[in-house]
């Protein structure tokens, strides 16, 4: 199959924002285990914001497939860029649960007042992916809005007491 058609048959995800936090920050969001699970909503399990660390997260299996997502970090520029293998499924499952090769790549840039925030995942194969696809493309912007939450509340840059007294 040619390079082009075999672009033809993917998707991508992708959501941008900007929040009210230094990269750091949502860095830090992003790369500890604790609160991964908080705004996966799904802890992970051997994560380490290292290359070539593998680590997997559990979500509700189906069919032929065990619930297990297994992942593998790609690549580590701190306060920068990650990106990880996102793979699960299973060939013998069609819809939800069926064979899913991705890749997840969140790039932090420092902006005016904060940081934007852009996750891309990359690899969705259509139309055997569908239902992935559809179902995180509804969920990854909820999971961002989860990312600024806790951001927030880790956040040591930003007063946390209005009147202004430490």
């Amino acid at each position: 199959m040619s390079e082009t058609a075999t672009k033809l048959d993917t998707q991508d995800i992708v959501v941008d924002e900007v929040f009210p936090h230094a990269p750091e920050t949502i860095w830090k969001t992003l790369t500890t285990a604790e609160l991964m699970g908080r705004w996966l909503l799904m802890p992970p399990t051997g994560f380490e914001p290292v290359k070539g660390k593998h680590f997997t997260f559990q979500t509700t299996p189906a069919g032929a497939w065990d619930g297990i997502i297994r992942c593998q970090v790609l690549e580590v520029t701190p306060n920068e860029r990650l990106a990880y293998a996102w793979k699960g499924g299973h060939e013998g499952n069609v819809g939800y649960g069926s064979r899913l090769d991705t890749v997840v790549t969140w790039t932090l840039s420092r902006v005016e007042n904060g940081t934007r925030l852009r996750l891309v995942h990359s690899g969705f194969v259509l139309p055997t992916n569908g239902t992935a696809f559809k179902n995180m493309g509804e969920g990854w912007p909820t999971v961002l809005q989860r990312i600024d939450t806790i951001a927030g509340e880790h956040d040591s840059s930003r007063t946390k007491n209005p009147s202004g007294n430490r």
